[in-house]
């Protein structure tokens, strides 16, 4: 399994990335381009298995790529993960268990209180 994080940064037309602890650096002149060429760069170092990505604005002109190569699968923005089979394909999904009642609370009226928002 491999991580690699890039810092993206855009000067005027054009967005840079530099490989956080590394030497894979890109340029281009939109996120989606860039990140497009960062995943290739990472597959042509660690083809080991299946490629998530993760991006996110810091401001509007900085961000933080990642990409993780083999490894887990996470689910739901990382809530919960699971080992990915070699091949890099994710597992079948689980059903999802059963929504939980809800205990329905009484809301307390103003005039049980002895007292009233409006008067």
């Amino acid at each position: 399994m491999g991580v690699f994080t890039f810092v993206l940064r855009s000067s005027g037309d054009e967005w840079t990335a530099k490989q956080y602890s590394g030497d894979i650096e890109a340029s281009a002149p939109s996120t989606f381009e860039l990140q497009r060429k960062l995943v290739q760069s990472v597959l042509a170092s660690d083809s080991s298995g299946g490629v998530q990505s993760s991006f996110s604005y810091v401001t509007p002109s900085s961000a933080v790529f990642q990409v993780v190569v083999g490894g887990a699968v996470f689910v739901g923005g990382g809530v919960a993960s699971a080992s990915a089979p070699a091949g890099g394909a994710a597992p079948p999904a689980e059903a999802a268990p059963a929504a939980e009642k809800k205990e329905e609370v009484e809301e307390e009226d103003d005039e049980d209180l002895g007292l009233s928002l409006f008067d």
